[in-house]
């Protein structure tokens, strides 16, 4: 019987060199994807590292003897960061804030805008109704990270919070460009 690997040729040093290329580099992306679920900061930096790394804040907002530094989501975004920085000027947290858990802590004829401004941040969109007398704050955000939902806060005119209410998300609702 004959040898059948004698006939082969040893590999040709230009594939060679592409396979290690695409090792490498499937492997530098690899490990850049670990970095993605890392959170740009981690509690402890100095408020200059964290400014540094995620820029100036949208607002910034008094709490107590802490700094909440507000990173807004944009007109389409679906959620929204707040860096807390201590009063030794270091990171405290830094959290995505528009979550179930923090629309379901607002109280209901107690807190004011001020108390949801320091929670959420600000809306996505303000509205004034003509036929309520209330002011709507609308938050688009992405419910149980699947649903293009959208909660609104109302005040009323002594800015006290009258209702909270969940919906789907007018902003990606396609069924209106239907005919």
């Amino acid at each position: 019987m004959k040898d059948r690997t004698a006939h082969l040729s040893p590999p040709q040093p230009r594939r060679a060199r592409a396979l290690l290329a695409a090792v490498v580099l499937a492997s530098a992306a690899l490990s850049g994807c670990a970095s993605l679920f890392q959170p740009p900061v981690q509690p402890g930096e100095s408020e200059e590292q964290v400014l540094n790394r995620l820029g100036q804040p949208s607002n910034v907002y008094q709490d107590g003897n802490t700094r909440l530094f507000e990173y807004a989501a944009g007109a389409f975004g679906q959620y929204q960061y707040m860096a807390r920085i201590g009063a030794d000027h270091r990171l405290v947290s830094y959290q995505q804030v528009w979550t179930l858990e923090n629309f379901h802590a607002i109280r209901v004829k107690q807190d004011t805008k001020e108390d949801v401004l320091r929670r959420l941040g600000r809306p996505t969109e303000i509205t004034r109704y003509a036929r309520i007398p209330f002011e709507a704050w609308n938050y688009g955000f992405k419910e149980s990270g699947v649903w293009n939902s959208q909660m609104t806060v109302y005040f009323n005119d002594a800015g006290t919070v009258e209702k909270v209410e969940n919906g789907p998300d007018p902003r990606f609702d396609d069924s209106r460009l239907r005919f």
